[in-house]
């Protein structure tokens, strides 16, 4: 989507904005780099200094990040996810996993009191991607199918700030999920996946106390092993 050329007082803001639409759109997604400073003076019809001024303006708030002789990248989709990701990377491995245990708690219990059957269908595809991932032995693949899994769960919860929140925090966490995968015994993974067909089979039978119960199960195993990891140098 190009760039609407504007004439507006305020021209610093207008252009933060319309990038803010553009990444939270999904149009620059995380991950990408954005055009270069010479097409986006050319989209906008406005100055080198004030492009420069609105991305400074989004790399102070975290969503875009410089990369020295490479360019300008999407960092979060919001100012928001920005603000987890700088807080999650102050914690300990430990205390981010704890959080994200809270939030698949509660999104579990609300899946099995709210899910609808399109919700259902796509539990089931995500947790046959997960097994896939897993059954190849694709570490990334598998961390990125555990993530689509539990955000699926938390936009089944139907509430629109814990699916936002969590999935922030997940894009934040991969670091936690690979030291939870590489602490974990081989049994201790294959309980958790025991454990997440669990949960699914619960909220297919809208039975929140028992998805509760399963998320618990598998998380437990995950804390333990992240609890008996020696101590960061």
């Amino acid at each position: 989507m190009p760039l609407r050329s504007t004439a507006r007082t305020n021209l610093v803001d207008l252009v933060i904005a319309q990038m803010e639409s553009l990444i939270s759109d999904g149009e620059w997604e995380v991950g990408t780099k954005i055009p270069a400073e010479p097409l986006l003076v050319e989209q906008l019809a406005v100055g080198r200094n004030t492009v420069r001024e609105a991305v400074r303006a989004l790399v102070h708030t975290g969503m875009l990040e410089p990369r020295q002789g490479d360019g300008t990248y999407v960092r979060a989709n919001s100012d928001f996810g920005a603000a987890v990701q700088r807080r999650v990377r102050k914690a300990s491995v430990l205390e981010a996993y704890e959080v994200r245990a809270s939030l698949e708690r509660d999104a579990a219990r609300y899946a099995a009191e709210r899910r609808t059957p399109e919700d259902l269908a796509a539990l089931r595809a995500a947790l046959a991607e997960r097994g896939r991932a897993w059954e190849d032995g694709d570490t990334d693949a598998f961390i990125d199918a555990d993530m689509a899994f539990h955000r699926t769960v938390a936009a089944a919860a139907h509430n629109t700030v814990l699916a936002e929140l969590y999935g922030h925090l997940s894009d934040a966490m991969r670091a936690t999920l690979q030291s939870v995968l590489g602490a974990a015994v081989p049994d201790a993974v294959r309980h958790q996946i025991d454990a997440h067909n669990a949960i699914v089979d619960a909220i297919e039978a809208r039975d929140a106390t028992a998805a509760e119960a399963a998320v618990l199960a598998h998380l437990a195993e995950g804390m333990a092993a992240l609890r008996e990891q020696p101590p960061a140098d």
